[in-house]
Protein backbone atom coordinates (compact mmCIF):
# COMPACT_ATOMS: atom_id res chain seq x y z
CA UNK A 1 0.00 0.00 0.00
CA UNK A 2 1.16 3.54 -0.73
CA UNK A 3 1.56 5.97 2.12
CA UNK A 4 -1.72 7.44 0.91
CA UNK A 5 -3.54 4.13 1.46
CA UNK A 6 -4.10 3.22 -2.19
CA UNK A 7 -3.23 -0.26 -3.34
CA UNK A 8 0.14 -0.58 -5.00
CA UNK A 9 0.24 -0.76 -8.76
CA UNK A 10 1.25 -3.93 -10.57
CA UNK A 11 4.98 -3.40 -10.75
CA UNK A 12 5.67 -5.93 -13.52
CA UNK A 13 6.99 -3.30 -15.93
CA UNK A 14 10.25 -1.46 -15.07
CA UNK A 15 8.83 1.86 -16.29
CA UNK A 16 5.89 1.53 -13.86
CA UNK A 17 8.48 0.99 -11.11
CA UNK A 18 10.30 4.13 -12.32
CA UNK A 19 7.13 6.23 -12.05
CA UNK A 20 6.47 4.84 -8.60
CA UNK A 21 10.06 5.65 -7.49
CA UNK A 22 9.61 9.19 -8.81
CA UNK A 23 6.44 9.81 -6.78
CA UNK A 24 7.75 8.08 -3.66
CA UNK A 25 10.77 10.40 -3.82
CA UNK A 26 8.41 13.34 -4.32
CA UNK A 27 6.46 12.29 -1.21
CA UNK A 28 9.75 12.41 0.73
CA UNK A 29 10.68 15.73 -0.97
CA UNK A 30 13.84 14.02 -2.23
CA UNK A 31 14.50 15.99 -5.42
CA UNK A 32 17.82 14.24 -6.09
CA UNK A 33 16.02 10.88 -6.22
CA UNK A 34 13.37 12.45 -8.46
CA UNK A 35 16.09 13.83 -10.76
CA UNK A 36 17.67 10.37 -11.01
CA UNK A 37 14.46 9.21 -12.74
CA UNK A 38 14.88 11.80 -15.52
CA UNK A 39 17.09 11.69 -18.61
CA UNK A 40 19.50 14.67 -18.75
CA UNK A 41 17.56 16.06 -21.74
CA UNK A 42 14.11 15.66 -20.16
CA UNK A 43 11.30 17.99 -21.19
CA UNK A 44 8.43 18.95 -18.90
CA UNK A 45 5.16 20.69 -19.57
CA UNK A 46 2.21 21.71 -17.42
CA UNK A 47 -0.42 24.47 -17.40
CA UNK A 48 1.85 26.75 -15.33
CA UNK A 49 5.35 25.76 -16.48
CA UNK A 50 4.52 25.27 -20.15
CA UNK A 51 7.86 24.01 -21.48
CA UNK A 52 11.00 23.31 -19.43
CA UNK A 53 14.15 21.48 -20.50
CA UNK A 54 16.95 19.59 -18.73
CA UNK A 55 18.12 21.30 -15.57
CA UNK A 56 15.15 23.67 -15.59
CA UNK A 57 12.90 20.69 -14.82
CA UNK A 58 14.77 19.51 -11.75
CA UNK A 59 15.30 23.10 -10.61
CA UNK A 60 11.53 23.65 -10.84
CA UNK A 61 11.00 20.68 -8.48
CA UNK A 62 13.78 21.95 -6.18
CA UNK A 63 12.14 25.37 -6.02
CA UNK A 64 8.63 24.00 -5.46
CA UNK A 65 9.74 21.51 -2.80
CA UNK A 66 11.80 24.15 -0.99
CA UNK A 67 8.79 26.50 -0.83
CA UNK A 68 6.18 23.84 -0.02
CA UNK A 69 4.24 24.38 3.18
CA UNK A 70 2.09 21.61 4.68
CA UNK A 71 2.84 19.51 1.59
CA UNK A 72 1.48 16.05 0.93
CA UNK A 73 1.17 13.96 -2.19
CA UNK A 74 -0.87 10.89 -3.08
CA UNK A 75 -0.54 8.97 -6.33
CA UNK A 76 -2.41 6.15 -8.01
CA UNK A 77 -3.26 4.56 -11.35
CA UNK A 78 0.36 4.08 -12.40
CA UNK A 79 0.61 2.33 -15.77
CA UNK A 80 3.50 1.96 -18.19
CA UNK A 81 4.87 0.03 -21.12
CA UNK A 82 8.18 0.23 -23.00
CA UNK A 83 7.45 3.67 -24.48
CA UNK A 84 4.90 5.55 -22.40
CA UNK A 85 3.27 5.70 -19.00
CA UNK A 86 0.80 7.61 -16.88
CA UNK A 87 -0.22 8.28 -13.31
CA UNK A 88 -2.72 10.30 -11.36
CA UNK A 89 -1.50 12.34 -8.41
CA UNK A 90 -2.90 14.87 -5.98
CA UNK A 91 -0.74 17.56 -4.41
CA UNK A 92 -2.00 19.27 -1.25
CA UNK A 93 -0.16 22.28 0.10
CA UNK A 94 -0.39 25.87 1.29
CA UNK A 95 0.43 28.27 -1.56
CA UNK A 96 3.23 30.37 -0.08
CA UNK A 97 2.31 33.62 -1.85
CA UNK A 98 -1.23 33.78 -0.46
CA UNK A 99 -1.33 31.31 2.44
CA UNK A 100 -4.28 29.57 0.79
CA UNK A 101 -4.70 25.77 0.74
CA UNK A 102 -4.51 24.08 -2.66
CA UNK A 103 -5.61 20.53 -3.44
CA UNK A 104 -4.58 19.93 -7.03
CA UNK A 105 -5.50 16.69 -8.87
CA UNK A 106 -3.10 16.06 -11.76
CA UNK A 107 -2.90 13.56 -14.59
CA UNK A 108 0.66 12.84 -15.69
CA UNK A 109 1.93 11.35 -18.94
CA UNK A 110 5.46 10.07 -19.46
CA UNK A 111 7.70 9.04 -22.35
CA UNK A 112 10.68 6.78 -21.63
CA UNK A 113 14.08 6.20 -23.19
CA UNK A 114 16.82 3.92 -21.89
CA UNK A 115 15.05 3.33 -18.59
CA UNK A 116 14.56 7.05 -17.79
CA UNK A 117 11.81 9.62 -18.17
CA UNK A 118 12.56 11.77 -21.22
CA UNK A 119 9.23 13.61 -21.30
CA UNK A 120 6.85 14.45 -18.45
CA UNK A 121 3.53 16.23 -19.03
CA UNK A 122 1.22 17.18 -16.17
CA UNK A 123 -2.37 18.17 -16.88
CA UNK A 124 -4.70 19.95 -14.47
CA UNK A 125 -7.36 22.65 -14.47
CA UNK A 126 -5.49 25.97 -14.18
CA UNK A 127 -8.71 27.82 -13.41
CA UNK A 128 -9.46 25.41 -10.55
CA UNK A 129 -5.89 25.84 -9.25
CA UNK A 130 -6.07 29.65 -9.49
CA UNK A 131 -9.41 29.68 -7.66
CA UNK A 132 -7.80 27.88 -4.74
CA UNK A 133 -4.40 29.58 -4.79
CA UNK A 134 -5.52 33.13 -5.53
CA UNK A 135 -9.00 33.24 -3.98
CA UNK A 136 -11.67 35.54 -5.43
CA UNK A 137 -9.42 36.97 -8.16
CA UNK A 138 -8.58 33.46 -9.35
CA UNK A 139 -12.19 32.30 -9.16
CA UNK A 140 -13.51 35.28 -11.09
CA UNK A 141 -10.72 35.75 -13.62
CA UNK A 142 -8.60 32.61 -13.54
CA UNK A 143 -10.27 31.21 -16.65
CA UNK A 144 -9.15 34.18 -18.79
CA UNK A 145 -6.08 33.92 -21.03
CA UNK A 146 -4.82 37.20 -19.55
CA UNK A 147 -4.72 35.86 -15.97
CA UNK A 148 -3.46 32.42 -17.03
CA UNK A 149 -0.62 34.00 -19.03
CA UNK A 150 0.20 36.26 -16.07
CA UNK A 151 0.39 33.19 -13.80
CA UNK A 152 2.73 31.49 -16.30
CA UNK A 153 4.93 34.57 -16.65
CA UNK A 154 5.19 35.00 -12.87
CA UNK A 155 6.09 31.32 -12.43
CA UNK A 156 8.74 31.54 -15.17
CA UNK A 157 10.22 34.69 -13.59
CA UNK A 158 10.18 33.00 -10.18
CA UNK A 159 12.05 29.98 -11.53
CA UNK A 160 14.59 32.23 -13.28
CA UNK A 161 15.19 34.19 -10.07
CA UNK A 162 15.47 30.98 -8.03
CA UNK A 163 17.98 29.52 -10.51
CA UNK A 164 20.03 32.73 -10.47
CA UNK A 165 20.03 32.78 -6.67
CA UNK A 166 20.95 29.11 -6.26
CA UNK A 167 23.39 28.75 -9.14
CA UNK A 168 20.90 27.26 -11.58
CA UNK A 169 22.05 23.70 -11.70
CA UNK A 170 25.74 24.09 -10.92
CA UNK A 171 25.59 21.14 -8.48
CA UNK A 172 24.28 18.84 -11.24
CA UNK A 173 27.33 19.36 -13.44
CA UNK A 174 29.32 17.09 -11.16
CA UNK A 175 26.63 14.44 -11.60
CA UNK A 176 26.73 14.72 -15.40
CA UNK A 177 23.29 16.34 -15.52
CA UNK A 178 22.38 19.62 -17.17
Amino acid sequence: MHKNGDHKTDMTHPNAALIERFYEAFQRRDVEAMAACYAPDVTFGAPVFVELHGGEVTDMWRMLVSRAQEFSLAFSRVTADDQTGSAHWVASYVFSQTGRTVINPIDARFVFRDGLIVEHRDRFELWRWSSQALGAKGALLGWTPFVQNAIRAQARRGLGAWRAKTGGGEHRLALGRT
